[in-house]
């Protein structure tokens, strides 16, 4: 079984925006940790993996190592870290996914850690 984190700011900013409907994203974040194959695939950094679910108009942005989410089936899968980093609206999708390339190419995942 994966391990799902979601990073401070971003937790914090999903209670602000979503209040009510918090818990039910939350609980999609963490539907990711017996089944880490889901979400869409928008690119890989340094075998870093970014990939986003969708929440009605919102999306939610997290990495993973790309070599143990490919190759590893679901039993093996025990270490693998899912790391939630971003949200973003529509419009605001390709800056952000920018955002977390840019960020993973110069500074490396331990950026995001919470």
């Amino acid at each position: 079984m994966a391990k799902v984190e979601i990073v401070l700011p971003l937790f914090e900013e999903i209670q602000k925006k979503f209040k009510g409907e918090a818990h039910e994203i939350i609980d999609l974040m963490e539907n990711l940790e017996t089944n880490p194959h889901k979400g869409k695939l928008l690119g890989n950094v340094a075998g870093i993996v970014i990939k986003e679910i969708k929440y009605r108009n919102f999306r939610f942005y997290f990495i993973t190592e790309g070599y143990k989410l490919k190759f590893f089936d679901e039993q093996t899968l025990t270490d693998l870290l899912i790391r939630f980093v971003r949200m973003s609206d529509k419009k605001d999708q390709q800056k952000t996914i920018d955002e977390i390339r840019r960020i993973l190419i110069n500074f490396g995942p331990e950026a995001f850690n919470s």
